[in-house]
């Protein structure tokens, strides 16, 4: 089931890819994350592992490709430090309290690479919808299978599916953050 699975998800975003960007210079490089996103998501679902033979190479070349197209070289340097260094702080921090793993190698990788073809904020939009995803389902999953909540979970399946979100829908995805920043900020009496 999964190969027929995989190839018309791989369809379905080649498609929405043609809509959301038309005939630019961003389609190919927008199709290319997709798959990649597509590959680490399936990887990562069966094995539990982001391999380094996508992740690095995506790096440099998002970072590459931002050199001459959105979302700029700054935003892809910016993006792809937040995506690699906060969560890997978050994580030792975890490490060192808890004493033992919170997150894996793989998947700071994974969101060096989104941030360095993404950029930032959406980066940083991608983590938290990753986050809410992971919570929602892998954490959903865990109270109805019974496992402890110490099992793990393949993080890079949520990534990648928030990380497509934000690729394909980056205006509304901004759109929404900017608001919900504004309520907040409003409802901190913040600004008025």
């Amino acid at each position: 089931m999964r190969y027929p699975i995989v190839e018309a998800t791989t369809g379905a975003l080649f498609l929405a890819g043609y809509f959301a960007f038309g005939w630019t210079p961003l389609l190919p490089v927008r199709l290319l994350f997709a798959c990649a996103m597509i590959v680490l998501f399936a990887i990562d679902l069966e094995h539990q592992i982001l391999p380094n033979e996508i992740t690095l190479p995506g790096i440099v070349v998002g970072f590459v490709l931002s050199l001459f197209l959105p979302p700029g070289w700054r935003s892809s340097l910016t993006g792809l430090l937040v995506g690699g260094l906060f969560p890997f702080l978050v994580a030792e921090a975890y490490l060192r309290i808890r004493g033992r793993e919170g997150m894996g190698m793989g998947d700071f990788k994974m969101l060096a690479m989104v941030g360095a073809f993404l950029g930032w904020p959406l980066v940083g939009l991608t983590l938290i919808f990753a986050c809410v995803l992971g919570i929602v389902i892998g954490g959903g999953s865990l109270l109805v299978s019974r496992r402890g909540l110490g099992t793990r979970i393949a993080f890079g399946t949520f990534i990648a599916v928030a990380a497509l979100i934000c690729a394909y829908a980056e205006g509304p995805v901004l759109r929404l953050y900017q608001q919900a920043q504004h309520a907040y900020l409003s409802w901190a009496g913040l600004v008025s």
